[in-house]
């Protein structure tokens, strides 16, 4: 089953609702994904990043994920 952008969007709200949260893509297998929220303040960008996999609740898992392949850009707020 294909993913879209706004779902991977609802997805990521779930886990960081107060964040700014731009996702693009519309081949429903490769996105690009830019989220900025305040809980990423003291964490380096592996664990920004594991924690934005986390949000997505196993979609890249394995071969037969939804999601293909996400290019992330993760920051706390300047």
């Amino acid at each position: 089953m294909a993913i879209d952008a706004r779902d991977i969007e609802s997805l990521l709200r779930e886990s960081f609702p107060n964040a700014r949260i731009t996702v693009e893509g519309d081949d429903g297998a490769h996105f690009a994904a830019h989220v900025i929220d305040e809980s990423f303040r003291g964490m380096n960008r592996v664990q920004q990043q594991r924690a934005v996999y986390a949000a997505l609740k196993g979609r890249m898992d394995g071969a037969q994920g939804e999601l293909h392949a996400l290019a992330l850009t993760t920051k706390a707020p300047d």
